[in-house]
């Protein structure tokens, strides 16, 4: 199987990188969202991100001409029936992807892939509702995409060999390192990641220690490159919540069920840096602790 014009479904942050990395690495991709005004602006944030890769030596000018051409904006999923690979990037709802694969698998031609940038839900799950689930496999890549080095390969129970090796293949091809995971909730980088915010939330909640005191001890003291609650705001607590219910329903473990505080944060819509305000106020000329 040959993968040379790939589909894009969402144009949010996770969308518009996988249309950014897909594109500069050759391919002819299709972007489309349900909220047209997404799309314009998707291409305004991969612009920006590719002027940045120049101004950092990363890439040339040529090269950002040339990715840009090679990103189309797509009406509906009606376009998509040329595509070899539709990578599905909406948010992290299970109804909602369900929806947009029965959509989705008329549309396309019979030897289509079909991928999901799901974080946490069952592919075997996902797959199921398509009419081709031994070409269905998840495909998670990791925020900011343009940057972060791994995708994680998510097999469902039917996803044939075949499907694994041309998307592993195409991993490859966009200078990125694969790490296989089994067809469990959160997969290995979540079940590992969300935890330990969730963890770092329930020490806010207990008030163990504040945001800022939370955010410095695990920066200094484990090195990590930010603390968990700002990891938190850059990821989305509206994300973080899904993902600690998929593992709480998923495994039936009371050591991830989510922190009362973050279910609280979530019902207010303070879900981080795309609503300007979370662990953090992003109102100011400074992020300010909200506790």
């Amino acid at each position: 199987m040959n993968i040379e014009r790939i589909g894009v479904i969402g144009a949010g942050q996770m969308g518009n990188g996988i249309a950014h990395v897909c594109a500069l690495a050759g391919y002819n991709v299709l972007l489309t969202d349900v909220k047209p005004e997404k799309v314009e602006a998707a291409f305004d944030i991969i612009a920006g991100n590719l002027s940045r890769q120049v101004a950092r030596g990363k890439i040339t000018d040529a090269d950002k001409d040339r990715t840009l051409k090679n990103i189309q904006p797509a009406k509906s999923l009606d376009a998509f029936r040329d595509v070899d690979l539709a990578i599905e990037a909406a948010t992290e709802d299970e109804k909602i992807k369900k929806q947009i694969f029965v959509e989705l698998c008329p549309k396309l031609s019979k030897k289509a892939m079909i991928a999901s940038n799901t974080s946490s839900i069952s592919i075997t799950r996902l797959a199921s509702v398509t009419d081709r689930p031994e070409r269905f496999i998840g495909l998670h890549f990791m925020n900011p995409v343009p940057l972060m080095q791994l995708v994680e390969l998510i097999r469902g129970i039917a996803t044939e060999d075949e499907t694994f090796q041309t998307v592993n293949a195409l991993v490859k091809r966009l200078g990125k390192t694969s790490a296989n995971s089994e067809d469990f909730p959160a997969f290995i980088v979540n079940r590992i990641l969300l935890p330990m915010i969730n963890e770092a939330v329930y020490t806010l909640y207990e008030g163990v220690g504040t945001v800022e005191a939370i955010d410095t001890a695990m920066r200094l003291g484990a090195n990590h490159p930010m603390g968990p609650l700002q990891l938190a705001d850059f990821i989305g607590l509206d994300t973080c919540l899904s993902v600690m219910q998929v593992l709480y329903e998923g495994l039936a473990d009371s050591k991830y069920r989510p922190c009362p505080l973050l279910v609280k944060y979530v019902e207010a819509g303070w879900l981080g840096q795309k609503t300007k305000r979370g662990f953090y106020d992003y109102r100011g000329e400074k992020p300010v602790p909200t506790r």
